[in-house]
């Protein structure tokens, strides 16, 4: 009997916690829906070339208070172009997780990062690229807005010098958010949550 309670409590609690996780479906990544006062907003895959080569899981947090502040006001209009202005250049807690399926070399990722962020200023491009060392297959890099704009980048668990320009800030989010995204079905795949969050 005892044995059978046991048993029935790790069910519970394993029910318990994959309901508290998302999983990207192409990937098979997972990630914790909540991350203290932020939620998953939702998740997407990175690919290239006509093979569709598997390069990152995505996803993206927004504070609990942005969804039910700033970001209310689009409520029933969460495609709308103004939803995403607001939700990249909107001055609250938001985090871009990135969780690498495969190993890259330092300067395949950083061209990566360089052709996305084409038209930043440049100096600011220089620093935030030199971030992102050989990756290997597992790492995440965890990228902040700051109260005020200021970019925070946690790489394998190491913390970076911190961004401070709110522009900057921007245009790092609008890689995957952005009028012209890294990849469309990312941009819908990170708001994929939203209408069940923002109410």
């Amino acid at each position: 009997m005892k044995a059978f309670v046991v048993l029935v409590v790790a069910l519970a609690l394993a029910v318990s916690a994959s309901a508290q996780e998302v999983t990207e479906p192409g990937s098979g990544v997972r990630f914790a829906a909540k991350r203290g006062e932020l939620s998953l907003l939702g998740v997407g895959l990175r690919t290239r070339t006509i093979f569709k080569v598997k390069v990152y899981a995505v996803a993206l947090y927004v504070a609990d208070t942005a969804l039910s502040g700033p970001l209310a006001a689009h409520r029933g209009k969460l495609g709308a172009p103004a939803f995403y202005r607001d939700l990249v250049q909107g001055d609250f807690a938001k985090e871009v997780h990135l969780r690498f399926v495969r190993a890259l070399d330092r300067q395949t990722i950083q061209d990566a990062m360089r052709e996305a962020l084409a038209g930043a200023d440049r100096a600011r491009v220089d620093a935030f690229v030199s971030y992102f060392p050989e990756i290997k297959a597992g790492q995440e890099c965890v990228i902040r807005w700051a109260p005020g704009g200021t970019l925070e980048t946690l790489m394998a668990g190491q913390p970076k010098p911190p961004i401070a320009d709110k522009s900057f800030a921007a245009a790092v989010f609008g890689v995957w958010l952005g009028d012209t995204p890294i990849q469309e079905d990312i941009k819908t795949g990170l708001v994929s949550r939203a209408a069940a969050l923002i109410r």
